[in-house]
Order: C-alpha cells, then structure tokens, then sequence
C-alpha cells in the first residue's frame, strides 16, 4: 500500500505561491494555497474538510499552504524537516490499517523510512522493529531524525522492549542510536507521546519525552543520549496529569469518550506536548486534557542527583489561555509554539511579554497534531481530525479524506547545535 499524496515542493524545489502577511496578526486577506508542481496535469485542488461555521472562537488568520494531502490510508501525528528539506511523517498503529508507521515523503508519496523491512510489525521481535511509532523528530543538528516508538497497539499495554527511541543519520539512512526503555521507566501502561533535544547537556545531549498514558501514570522522561539512563520525571504530578473532568470543545462540540450502550467518558490525556527553551534551561510541557501549561527548571530535571521533590520545586504554571494543545514547538528566538486543536489554530507564546499570538486559524485545519519549525522559517502542522475518531462518536468514524500537512511562514528559527557530538555505542538497553 502507497499513500496517495499530492506533490511536495520540498522536493519539487517549486513553490507555486510567495507568502505574505505579518506573522502572528489577522492579514487582510488570510487563505489556505496550495503549494504544487504548477504544471496544470500535476495540479489539484484540494477540496478540504472544514469545521462548522462558528465552531471556532477566532476569525481566520495567516496564510497557510498545502503541502501534502493524504488521501487514503492511516491518519499521520508527527511530522520533521532536515535542514535539507527533507520530510518525514508517521502513522502510529491505531485502529488504521498502518502497513508503515515512518515515512518519507518522496516526490508526493509515502515510502517506508528507512526501510520496508524495519517497518513491518514483528510481534516476536519488538526492539528489533518499529511497533507504533507516534512522533518523529529531527533533532538540533539539523540532519538527524529520531523515531520514538511507544511500543503499544492502539493504546494497549506496550510490548516487553517495544518502547524506545531511534536515532537516524540522514545523510547515510542509517541507525545510529537504539535506546530501549527499562520496564521502570517505560511502564507496561506508558504511552510515549513526543521528544524533544538539548544536545548541549551531557556528552552526546539529552532528551525529554512526555507521557500522556490514558492511565494516569503520566511523567516527564528525561535521557541520556550517550549512555541511554533515564529518569522518570514528575510521576503523577498535579502538572503532567489531565485535568479531573475535563471537557475540551472541538468544532463546537463538547468531546467525550463514547461507546454504545455506556455513559460519556472524560478524555483523560496526560502530558502530551513538549519543548525546550532555545538556552536549553526550560522544559515546556502539557497534558492533553487541559488548558493549563507548565515550566521545569531543566538543570534540575535533568539531574540525577537530586530527588523528585526538588524537581517538583521548580515546576511553574505558565500563563493562563482558553484553549488546549496537543503538540508545543519552541524557536531560536526564545519563542514557544502551541497547537490550539479547540479553535482550529496554531499559536505562539513570548515569555518576554506574555503574550499569545495566533499564527494560523482556518476552518480546515481540523485538530492540528504536530508542529516541526523548519530551516527556512516555515512550521509545518499535520491536521488529522483526532477528534473525529469512532471511540469519541459512538464507534461511527466521522473522518473524512484528506489528512493535510499544512505550512505557514514565521519569522522564527529553529534551534540548532551545529558542533554536536556524535552519537556512539549503537544499542543501549536496560
């Protein structure tokens, strides 16, 4: 199976529209273009989904465009641009048929990344194959990508050495690094969500990865890139927990858990989103189920020497906003990034004047998911239309094709660590 997509100018070195607009105010004009090879034979025109009229609390604002369409097949989360251009995407093994959880978009079509072979569901081998893979991301460098896997099927409790984080070179398409998590740090009911990088803490870097089990057994793990040690960060804190009776109010609605013949069920997500400041000091994070958002001072997270309630010391509710974030981005500039999947939009956060700032909102851009800040200044957003899904419509799938990749032009960079080590010692397993 072949995702059929349209064309991408990452590849095709064409971008049929310029961008225009100011970053962060309602333009005059905002619009959703689309961005092809604009030979007519090759153009299509994207009929999109879009929400109710009035569902959304914010007017259409910023100039989005079309990068990619996914017309059939899985639903994508994640998403990753190299400094090269180069576009990656994941399906994670829910109820979809997912013949591929990585790929790469090449000339418009999703090919399995980095390879076929590597992608195919082995239940007898989990740390040799990649079971579920829900984020992908290209680290500071620019031209490494990591894979974390959760190791679950379609949120069950994950396979013994199935959870576990992937580092790949992508100027050689190689595995350069194999983390598996220890049963102590990766629990039977985890359900790792999303990754982010400071390559400048330890001697290979380190990563944060939220864990948003629907169990409530949610943390903030933090790792050691060179050795593969992990912590277990903020276990069941107030602050990495979903919000008790939390309904958030997607296209209008209020949105449940719903199963014929049972009661409404609340949604009940832990941490999700996640981003480091650009001075690598901050870790940024939120559950799912929630409009509140925190801080942690990452020089305490980050060390094993001191206890859990050091680290809870240092956790900081940021500043209140009505609306609930799945996936956070942060920038060079200090700047934080937050989907905003209640209104449709995407958001930016300045912690210099407190301010929230809406980047995009548009009527089609149907529970924007993953944000990935490229080299040239563009987010990229996948929209999937989570809240559509049959366990939250009584088991009637309200989704509708195409899944989009959206961009957007900011004034932002992303953080890059250009003189990083290199990653050694190939598998590390506890």
């Amino acid at each position: 199976m072949k995702q059929t997509l349209t064309r991408s100018c990452l590849h095709l070195g064409v971008v049929a529209f310029a961008v225009a607009g100011v970053v962060g105010c309602q333009s005059d004009s905002p619009e959703i273009r689309q961005v092809y090879n604009p030979a007519p034979a090759n153009v299509i025109e994207a009929d999109l989904t879009k929400s109710p009229a009035g569902s959304s609390k914010l007017d259409p604002v910023g100039n989005l465009e079309v990068v990619t369409l996914f017309q059939n097949g899985p639903m994508p989360t994640g998403v990753a641009v190299s400094d090269k251009g180069r576009l990656f995407v994941n399906f994670p093994r829910w109820r979809d048929p997912v013949e591929f959880t990585v790929a790469e978009i090449v000339n418009g079509v999703a090919q399995p990344y980095p390879s076929a072979d590597y992608n195919k569901l082995k239940p007898g081998y989990p740390g040799e194959t990649l079971v579920s893979v829900q984020s992908v991301v290209v680290d500071p460098t620019g031209s490494r990508l990591w894979l974390l896997d959760t190791g679950s099927i379609n949120f069950a409790p994950r396979a013994t050495r199935g959870a576990k984080l992937i580092g790949i070179d992508l100027d050689s398409n190689k595995i350069v690094k194999e983390i598996i998590f220890a049963d102590d740090i990766a629990l039977r009911t985890s359900y790792l969500n999303d990754v982010r990088f400071d390559l400048k803490r330890g001697a290979q870097g380190t990563a944060y990865i939220s864990d948003s089990s629907a169990f409530g057994e949610n943390a903030i793990i933090v790792v050691d890139l060179a050795t593969g040690k992990s912590l277990r960060r903020l276990h069941r804190h107030p602050s990495t927990l979903a919000t008790e009776k939390f309904v958030p109010v997607v296209e209008g609605k209020e949105m449940f858990a719903r199963a014929p013949g049972k009661p409404d069920a609340y949604v009940k997500i832990g941490a999700d989103g996640i981003a480091v400041s650009a001075d690598g000091k901050t870790v940024y994070y939120c559950a799912l189920s929630t409009r509140k958002w925190y801080s942690v001072d990452a020089d305490v997270l980050a060390d094993a020497a001191k206890s859990d309630e050091d680290v809870a010391k240092t956790v900081k509710e940021m500043p209140a906003r009505e609306f609930a974030s799945d996936g956070l981005e942060s920038d060079a500039q200090g700047r934080i990034y937050l989907t905003d999947y209640e209104n449709n939009a995407v958001r930016r956060f300045d912690p210099k004047t407190g301010k929230f700032d809406v980047i995009a909102a548009m009527p089609s851009l149907i529970w924007p998911d993953s944000l990935s800040l490229a080299k040239d200044g563009h987010l990229y957003i996948t929209a999937n239309q989570l809240n559509r899904q049959p366990q939250f419509h009584n088991e009637s799938d309200q989704r509708k094709h195409p899944y989009v990749l959206f961009r957007v032009m900011t004034d932002g960079t992303p953080v890059r660590t250009p003189s990083a080590a290199p990653l050694r010692d190939l598998r590390v397993e506890f």
